[in-house]
Order: C-alpha cells, then sequence, then structure tokens
C-alpha cells in the first residue's frame, strides 16, 4: 500500500490527483529538477547581509510590483487562492511586533509568494534557500524576494558562521522569517511529509513565534477550467494558532515539542485524520 493510499482524510477534504509517482522511502528526496543557467557559489564572502540601495529598492519596488500586484492576480485567476485565517494577523499584532517564523508544507512552484500574500508579510523577509537554485532563471527573484542561500558543505564553516550570524542580525531588526521544514518541493502532494528541525530550533533560538499555514487543495471547477487542466487543482492557503517556544526547557525538548506540536496542528488544518509519513525522522 502505497502512502497515498494509507492517508485518511475527514469527509469533503479534497485529495488532488496530478499523476506524480512520489516516493515510499526517502521523504526529502528531490523531485523538481530545474535547469541551471549559471553555477552559483556560496562562501564567507557572500553579502548575507544587504544593505544596498540596490537591493532596498528590489526588495521594496519589485516585490509590491511582482508579488502584491501581477502574483496575487495570477494565483487568484490561475490557481483560484484563497486565503484563511488572517484574523489570526490581527489577534496576535502584539507578539508579532519584533517578528515571526512562517512554516508550511512546501507544495507548489509559488508556495512561497501564496504565504506572503496570504500573511501580508512585511518586505523584511528572510527564507532560506538551497543554494544551488539561484544559479536558475528564478535566481534574482529568489533574492529579491528574502531569499538567502544555505551554504553547502564544501563553502566550508566560515560561510556557515556569516549565515548564521546574518540571521542573528535579521532577528535583531525584527525581520520575518519563513521556512519550508519538508525541505523539498513535492508538487500537490497532500499528506505531511517529515519535518526537519531547523525552523524549530531557530524559533527556540530566537524566542520566536511559529506561524503555521497549509496550503490545501479543491477541485477545479467552473470558470478556472479555463485556466487550468481539470486535474490540477486550486488552492487555498490558512493561518493557523502561533506557537510560542518556552525558554526556559531544555533545547533538545523544546525543539522537538515545537515540531510535534506544529506537524500535529497542520495536519488538522489540512483535515487529515491519518498521516502516513511520522512527524519527523
Amino acid at each position: 500500500m502505497t502512502k497515498y493510499e494509507e492517508l485518511q482524510v475527514a469527509e469533503g477534504v479534497y485529495v488532488p490527483n496530478v499523476g506524480i509517482t512520489y516516493p515510499e522511502d526517502n521523504p526529502y528526496t528531490q523531485l523538481v529538477h530545474p535547469k541551471f543557467t549559471s553555477k552559483f557559489e556560496v562562501d564567507e564572502n557572500y553579502p548575507f547581509v544587504d544593505d544596498s540601495f540596490r537591493a532596498k529598492f528590489n526588495n521594496r519596488v519589485l516585490v509590491t510590483l511582482i508579488v502584491h500586484i501581477m502574483m496575487r492576480i495570477m494565483l487568484r485567476v490561475k490557481m483560484g487562492l484563497r486565503y484563511k485565517g488572517r484574523e489570526i494577523l490581527k489577534k496576535y499584532k502584539k507578539e508579532f511586533a519584533n517578528g515571526a517564523i512562517t512554516i508550511a508544507n512546501h507544495c507548489y512552484r509559488l508556495d512561497c509568494p501564496c504565504v506572503l500574500l496570504t500573511t501580508r508579510m512585511p518586505f523584511d523577509v528572510k527564507i532560506p534557500m538551497f543554494a544551488p537554485n539561484f544559479g536558475t532563471k528564478d535566481g534574482f527573484f529568489m533574492r529579491t524576494v528574502g531569499g538567502i542561500p544555505i551554504p553547502e558543505a564544501e563553502a566550508g564553516m566560515a560561510a556557515l558562521k556569516k549565515f548564521n550570524e546574518a540571521f542573528d542580525e535579521f532577528h535583531r531588526r525584527g525581520y520575518w522569517m519563513h521556512i519550508f521544514p519538508e525541505a523539498k518541493r513535492w508538487d500537490f502532494y497532500k499528506p505531511l511529509r517529515p519535518f526537519q528541525k531547523g525552523a524549530f530550533t531557530m524559533a527556540y533560538k530566537y524566542d520566536m513565534p511559529l506561524l503555521p499555514c497549509v496550503i490545501t487543495y479543491r477541485e477545479r471547477t467552473g470558470i478556472y477550467r479555463l485556466f487550468g487542466p481539470k486535474d490540477l487543482p486550486l488552492l487555498q492557503c490558512e493561518i493557523g494558532e502561533p506557537i510560542f517556544p518556552d525558554k526556559s526547557q531544555p533545547r533538545a525538548q523544546e525543539v522537538n515539542r515545537l515540531l510535534e506540536t506544529a506537524h500535529k496542528q497542520m495536519e488538522q488544518m489540512a483535515g487529515i485524520t491519518h498521516n502516513p509519513w511520522p512527524d519527523t525522522l
């Protein structure tokens, strides 16, 4: 029995089938293999904290133009994107004043803009991203929306130290952060895969609230069939109740609690009654 066959959902919850054969053993398998247009390398000299006029201009002007105007329209028309749970932002406005860490399932090429639009994310958001992908045609957009390349092992400890110091500075400035704890993108996958611990370790380290978001699917009907094949699902992004770290608890214990709590909460938000994957590996 496959993981998809083991999945159980509440009545009325839509489970898409887009014809993709998903892995059964390794939930962190890379299914998307983008075409690289250049070689992108990260070392200790990379400007992880970029305060240049150009970077600020791109962040403010282009994010407004591309994400908040163009992609808002495109995602609404083509993918029927709906937003749910925005009242959470107002309810916890005080708690989010110094930033928050959003997490979401990694299930669509434009899932990051979906979360940015749903949460009305401030311009100053930083997103750890797979470094080689900055060498694709999407590299400029990734940097513009706040993407920060994660140094690979061959970059050395000096590069990793600079990366960590950069996020220390981002936290000091009160920036928001976004992380996909499933690590790899599996398009339109319904089950929730095991989470890696990075987002939860960061939440504990910086004493920042975690804001779970879940992208769910619905059947493509009506006028939306004009803008995509019938098997391509429509999208909804929902904001859940925040999860707050308890700094009085030991780090390892609290990181595990944050991860398990987030995974279970997101399963419930997705309408999953039996998830075939564990919380983490």
